[in-house]
């Protein structure tokens, strides 16, 4: 399915470059615009964007990784 008419982006692409930044570093924290810059592409009009995050959340994979989980409450309590 064409989630980005302006760049062309599917989301098959979409699901390729978080399971490959995934792959390649397991702590990143995914967001957006990591994906759009793995794609070699940038948000033109932002139409998508709710088609895109959503496509993006369904992807196991976008997770915040067990090991960043909870620092802000960490670092929080220490103060």
């Amino acid at each position: 399915m064409i989630v980005c008419s302006c760049t062309g982006i599917t989301d098959r692409d979409i699901h390729a470059a978080v399971d490959w930044m995934r792959a390649s570093d397991p702590l990143t924290i995914i967001t957006p615009g990591k994906v759009y810059r793995a794609l070699g592409k940038s948000a033109d009009c932002g139409g998508c964007m709710k088609t895109f995050l959503s496509t993006l959340r369904g992807n196991p994979n976008t997770e915040v990784p067990s090991q960043l989980r909870g620092l802000r409450r960490a670092a929080q309590q220490e103060d």
